[in-house]
């Protein structure tokens, strides 16, 4: 009988603290009266620690493969090895409406520390979580949990997800096959958008605005050269926030920047799935480096193997992680939306106020596609999916270098 009144409790700690069975766990396990969970719940831990590499990945995996272990238990009160294809099209349908009491209205750890320093499952946790768009929320709507809802991309991800998984189990020999990749017409599950969608960039008006306003805070205040310099970093560069944010083991440093033996600049960087690549550095960029090294006291360009963070802390020797830059890009959104509504292009500022850091690398790739060989851009923001950047090509590096060198930090607007 399925338990929609019982409250999941997180399954998987974060990367540094995840366990087989936590001891707070084994209780719990055991009164679900599901003897293979413990065993299945090994095998998952193990299946994420294989994506360690990645903290973005390894996150929504965990989010994945947890909300199905408790579906699984609670509702379907089956194990993993005894779900079949009817069971996955019964679970596709369950987390378009989940049931309330397993829904949060705000994002909360899952454990927390207590104070003889155990880690304690926090009861504010929910498998999903109710949002709202930051536009909403600037016009004070607040999320409600009848108005969950999934997004197309977040199906697509819970499919490649569960097949990895279920693939995983077969490779340990726990499962004979996978319930997911029997399923046939996916595309079924996926809802044709009725409504305009959203373009995940920034127009060339609003970019302009946002790099005039990084420009004009450096200006009135010298400390924002970092923001300055981080800014005109996502948008010549076309990276991802992990790939100039600091996180433990992986750390953007001002060493990353470094010539070849052509005297060519480029920027060294570990992108999806551990992989090393360079980015060609334009031209307008080696000089905003050597500003930004000026006003840090720094030789005008960096030695090879340089340790020093490039976005150091104001305080501290470490380097400004994920979410600060995030807040440092917000800031700048933010002040850039004030202009815009200033200058009566109010259009412009609404859709500004949705956009995210993320939108920096599309509108960064956005913008080259119009003058630079798509191989040599496939190459630097490090596309190897022909579906999302052509087919694969090789490219000459020096080719490669020179179509990127003159790529300006200000595009030519059409207002």
């Amino acid at each position: 009988m399925a338990q929609t009144n019982v409250i999941p409790q997180p399954l998987f700690d974060t990367l540094e603290n995840i366990h087989a069975v936590p001891e707070h766990l084994a209780g719990y396990l055991d009164s679900l009266n599901i003897p293979p969970a413990k065993k299945e719940l090994q095998l998952c831990v193990e299946f994420l620690k294989s994506y360690a590499q990645s903290k973005d990945t390894f996150s929504s995996y965990r989010r994945e493969v947890e909300r199905l272990l408790h579906w699984s238990w609670l509702i379907c009160r089956k194990p993993l090895i005894e779900i079949t294809r009817n069971d996955i099209r019964d679970y596709l349908q369950f987390i378009h409406s989940p049931p309330q009491s397993w829904m949060a209205t705000k994002v909360a750890n899952r454990f927390i520390d207590t104070s003889d320093g155990l880690r304690k499952p926090n009861p504010e946790w929910r498998p999903f979580v109710v949002k709202v768009s930051k536009a909403a929320r600037r016009h004070g709507k607040q999320p409600r949990k009848s108005q969950y809802q999934l997004s197309n991309k977040s199906i697509e991800a819970i499919f490649a997800v569960l097949s990895s998984m279920f693939t995983y189990l077969q490779q340990e020999e726990y499962l004979e096959s996978n319930p997911v990749s029997l399923i046939r017409q996916k595309k079924g599950y996926i809802q044709r958008q009725q409504t305009r969608k959203v373009t995940r960039k920034l127009s060339r008006l609003q970019w302009i605005y946002v790099i005039n306003t990084s420009e004009e805070m450096a200006r009135i205040n010298p400390a924002h050269e970092r923001t300055l310099f981080l800014m005109s970093a996502f948008y010549l560069l076309g990276l991802r926030i992990s790939e100039l944010s600091y996180a433990p083991g992986r750390m953007a440093t001002m060493g990353n920047f470094a010539p070849d033996k052509r005297g060519l600049w480029w920027y060294t960087t570990i992108g999806k799935g551990n992989k090393i690549r360079d980015v060609a550095v334009p031209d307008e960029l080696l000089s905003a480096l050597k500003r930004y090294r000026t006003y840090l006291n720094l030789t005008p360009l960096p030695h090879r193997d340089d340790p020093t963070p490039l976005f150091p802390k104001l305080k501290g020797k470490q380097g400004l992680g994920a979410r600060q830059i995030r807040n440092i890009v917000q800031t700048v959104f933010d002040r850039a939306i004030e202009k815009l509504v200033t200058a009566n292009k109010t259009d412009e500022a609404e859709d500004l106020a949705a956009a995210t850091v993320h939108w920096l690398r599309h509108t960064a790739i956005s913008s080259e596609v119009e003058y630079r060989p798509r191989e040599h851009i496939r190459d630097d923001v490090g596309h190897e999916n022909p579906a999302t950047m052509d087919k694969y090509i090789d490219t000459d590096r020096v080719a490669r270098h020179r179509s990127a060198q003159g790529k300006p930090l200000k595009p030519q607007s059409t207002e």
